[in-house]
């Protein structure tokens, strides 16, 4: 039964971002059996235009687009990617940044997180990739920043396995340091003048080498592109190990949150808020955070757990097992078909099928079947089943007691689920007063609309990037490189 939480003024308007990737089925392995499923149509670009002009008609702030750079290989392994082959198991997947310009140019206002990895790419070359299509968008750009989790793709870049978590990070914080004195010190705001009567297409005063010199990477720079409408694309993170929560903490203006509950995640939403301030000295409310939802909707309760049962018939126990595998590092096909999981030597699963029991305490024993089926609808995101009201009664419990901002809204069916979710979800949201009827800045920038705050289409005050940019007027000598 619906509460009264729509006669309570919220406290939030949500940021609600569709959570994709360039390959068929994404967090619901099998589910491109569904007869109504278009996900295997992620070749084509009409998939994705489609896609994002139906999005910006409902105002989505953004489209996230995750990505791997290897296959989930663990599951029955080593090194074997059958299950994921067979299930289609985010495989094949393509490379996300390709179509974000095609997405941009059928549409106005939506936003692009695109997720790409620092522990494969130099960033002198990426950083003039994200300002390319930044330029391209008009501003709607966002780098979720990633340090990779799949020995997969170490070993395809020719590395026998994947650096040391804490040394990938550590590469990551040199890295984005990089990426902010190419995109913020290099060129002076107004260093292109295209001057046709003196024959002066850029002033060279406003443009200057960076000479990075650090322990992973030496860039002497300039940067390649002149200044694009963000500088520095809005900063995405998704970690929460300790070093990614520091990261997070300095860097990140959203952070994506995946559990099964609220209670999974609060602590964790609270720690990185609390550090920002203390020790970066951020506002901790600039930070956004967005939890992963996988709704199945129904006109009725019972209409949504039909729907619901009837995705789950559809979904690879094997697929789901392998993302697990990936994600996780564990291969469960060395346990026994009926062993319980919660007594296994492994912490990590002990942990995790611990935070599946709090929130679906209506499963009795947990074993490699259960965790397989349980994966296939959602991944590992809370998939809440209901009508409209139900859905968003549990968004708002999401907002009381995890103090997220908003979520990335994950698809079983596509473009079915998001269908659902505009048809249904959003006008009971507008009707409780929880999302916005409009972008609060049309045809601004991807970080204007993410704060409603018009202007502020490059780094607010208060994240680590604005102390490097170089602002029109400004002679070289008054405003210094900051150093590592």
């Amino acid at each position: 039964m619906a509460s009264n939480a729509s006669d309570v003024k919220p406290h939030k308007s949500l940021i609600l971002n569709a959570f994709v990737e360039m390959c068929s089925g994404h967090q619901s392995p099998g589910l491109w059996r569904h007869p109504e499923d278009e996900s295997h149509r992620f070749n084509d670009l009409e998939h994705w235009t489609e896609l994002a002009q139906l999005l910006e008609s409902a105002k989505f702030h953004g489209i996230f687009i995750a990505d791997v750079l290897g296959g989930y290989d663990v599951y029955k392994g080593p090194r074997n990617l059958d299950p994921a082959a067979i299930s289609g198991a985010q495989w094949p997947v393509n490379e996300p940044l390709a179509v974000v310009p095609a997405m941009a140019a059928v549409t106005k206002n939506i936003g692009f997180g695109v997720t790409v990895t620092t522990t494969y790419e130099q960033p002198y070359h990426l950083a003039r990739r994200l300002s390319t299509v930044d330029h391209l968008t008009k501003g709607r750009l966002g780098w979720n920043v990633v340090t990779g989790y799949l020995d997969s793709a170490a070993r395809n870049m020719g590395q026998a396995e994947q650096p040391h978590h804490d040394d990938r990070y550590a590469v990551a914080e040199e890295y984005i340091k990089v990426t902010y004195k190419l995109w913020e010190s290099s060129w002076r705001q107004d260093a292109v003048i295209r001057d046709r009567e003196r024959g002066i297409y850029t002033d060279p005063s406003g443009v200057r080498q960076i000479n990075h010199e650090g322990k992973y990477f030496n860039v002497p720079g300039p940067h390649l592109t002149q200044p694009s409408p963000q500088r520095t694309p809005v900063i995405l993170q998704a970690g929460t190990s300790k070093a990614g929560k520091t990261f997070a903490a300095q860097h990140a203006e959203a952070i994506f949150v995946a559990g099964h509950s609220p209670s999974v995640v609060a602590k964790n939403v609270k720690e990185i808020r609390e550090l920002a301030a203390t020790e970066f000295g951020r506002d901790p409310r600039s930070i956004k955070f967005l939890a992963l939802l996988c709704p199945v909707l129904g006109k009725t309760e019972e209409e949504a757990r039909t729907k619901f049962e009837y995705y789950r018939s559809l979904g690879s126990i094997d697929g789901a097992l392998a993302l697990f595998g990936g994600w996780t590092g564990i291969d469960l096909d060395k346990y026994g078909d009926d062993e319980e999981l919660r007594h296994v030597e492994s912490n990590a699963i002990r942990s995790a099928v611990e935070g599946w029991s709090k929130a679906t305490p209506e499963v009795a024993k947990w074993t490699k079947a259960t965790v397989g089926q349980h994966i296939t609808v959602g991944g590992l995101g809370a998939t809440p089943v209901g009508t409209a009201a139900q859905v968003a009664d549990n968004m708002e419990r999401w907002v009381e007691e995890a103090d997220v901002d908003g979520f990335n809204l994950a698809y079983v069916v596509k473009p079915g689920s998001f269908k659902d979710i505009i048809d249904h979800l959003i006008p009971e949201l507008r009707r409780r007063g929880l999302f916005w009827d409009d972008y609060a800045v049309p045809k601004g920038t991807y970080r204007e609309n993410l704060y409603s705050e018009p202007g502020q289409s490059g780094p607010r005050a208060d994240h680590p990037a604005s102390k490097y940019r170089w602002n029109a007027g400004v002679d070289a000598s008054n405003a210094p490189i900051p150093e590592n």
